[in-house]
């Protein structure tokens, strides 16, 4: 059989919706990620994307950014390991480990290269991971590429943690692997119950905060510090994508571990490092999250406000408890024409359908920024309650 052969099935999908105008993917955007977005020649408002804090267009940001560039060029031209270590890579590495406060941190190229190297350098054929069912699709490719055995748990479910770690066998080393916020339900997990039962279990335990950093704690150090179990956490990974302003990733935690994925972790030593303009514009975003916490107010304050009125018009919008706040729809198809009518009506938003989510619960991700303002939300508002009565889901 012709390697090929299973592409003409999506290419005959994709053919099929573009020309019925539903397909809703690789819009073009000709402005920046800020709460009103430019797509062709029509203003959206945007609440599709991951920029939290509203830092993407900041300008001290794009000011280190420049200045990096002018400095160091647009790119490394090498890996870590070797040519690619530059003063700003080992500056930022250190304001990480202390904004989180961990003993060491390490930068990758993205955030899904982080998950890639940590878990396959960590898994060994005698380990475990035990992971949440809705953990983010990089967590699982980190895992299939290690060598040790993978459970899953119900999502969220903590009795079916608890057996799960219970029928892992003696000698296994076990690591915990568990989303902060879960990125398409925009739910979190109770890592305090978490860690109690990775703790008794004797495992180790990690959080992919990408969507915590930032957004969630007092001092915006994530998860760990919003509910108190900063200490029990053994790895924290977050990205640079969403409230940091940039593009790339990192994993704090202990000096001995830390150096262990330096210098074993592939999608590390064998990619090209973090780009300057990357680096310099993440270390000025940590700077501004821990200047400016009316941020974090303001960001919750429109998150608060967006998930009652859309409760209010009788959306289903799940057990989210973030900024990210779904719109539960059903079938995928459905979800297409939602996100194409909104987009007709001025808002941009993202259609979420199987495998991200179970099949049958197909939805629309919305997600606030800081700098929305309340008249950005209640345009959306109205066009969303539009959209609803239109498709017969409110």
């Amino acid at each position: 059989m012709d390697v090929f052969a299973k592409c003409s099935e999506i290419g005959a999908r994709v053919r099929d919706a573009r020309a019925a105008g539903m397909y809703p993917y690789y819009r073009v955007l000709s402005s920046a990620q800020d709460p009103l977005v430019w797509v062709g020649d029509r203003e959206l408002v945007m609440l599709g994307s991951n920029n939290y804090l509203g830092l993407a267009n900041h300008p001290e940001v794009k000011e280190a950014a420049a200045i990096a560039l002018a400095v160091y060029g647009t790119g490394v031209a090498g890996s870590r390991l070797l040519n690619g270590t530059l003063d700003l890579h080992v500056e930022l590495e250190e304001k990480l480990a202390e904004f989180t406060r961990r003993e060491a941190a390490l930068t990758f190229a993205t955030g899904f290269q982080v998950n890639l190297g940590v878990l396959s350098s960590l898994l060994g054929r005698r380990d475990v991971a035990v992971l949440d069912a809705l953990d983010h699709a990089c967590i699982i490719d980190g895992c299939r590429l290690g060598f040790g055995r993978t459970v899953k748990y119900r999502h969220n479910d903590m009795a079916d943690l608890a057996r799960k770690l219970g029928q892992i066998s003696g000698g296994s080393g076990i690591l915990v692997v568990v989303d902060g916020v879960f990125s398409m339900e925009g739910d979190v997990a109770p890592l305090p119950e978490i860690a109690r039962l990775a703790r008794a279990a004797g495992a180790r335990l990690m959080v992919d905060d990408a969507h915590g950093l930032g957004v969630f704690g007092e001092s915006g150090r994530g998860t760990p510090e919003h509910f108190g179990v900063e200490h029990e956490v053994d790895l924290l990974m977050g990205t640079f994508s969403k409230s940091l302003a940039a593009v790339g990733g990192f994993v704090a935690g202990s000096t001995p571990v830390i150096d262990h994925v330096r210098h074993k972790a592939r999608s590390g030593i064998f990619s090209a490092a973090p780009p300057p303009a990357s680096v310099a514009a993440a270390r000025k975003a940590l700077d501004i999250v821990e200047r400016e916490p009316e941020r974090r107010k303001q960001l919750w304050e429109n998150a608060r406000y967006l998930k009652r009125e859309l409760d209010t018009l009788g959306f289903d919008t799940g057990k989210s408890s973030s900024p990210v706040i779904p719109i539960v729809v059903g079938a995928d198809e459905d979800v297409y024409r939602a996100t194409i009518r909104l987009h007709e009506l001025g808002v941009f938003a993202n259609p979420v359908v199987s495998p991200a989510v179970p099949q049958g619960r197909a939805m629309i991700r919305t997600s606030c920024i800081a700098t929305h303002t309340r008249e950005h939300l209640d345009r959306a508002l109205e066009a969303l309650a539009q959209m609803g009565r239109e498709l017969g889901l409110i």
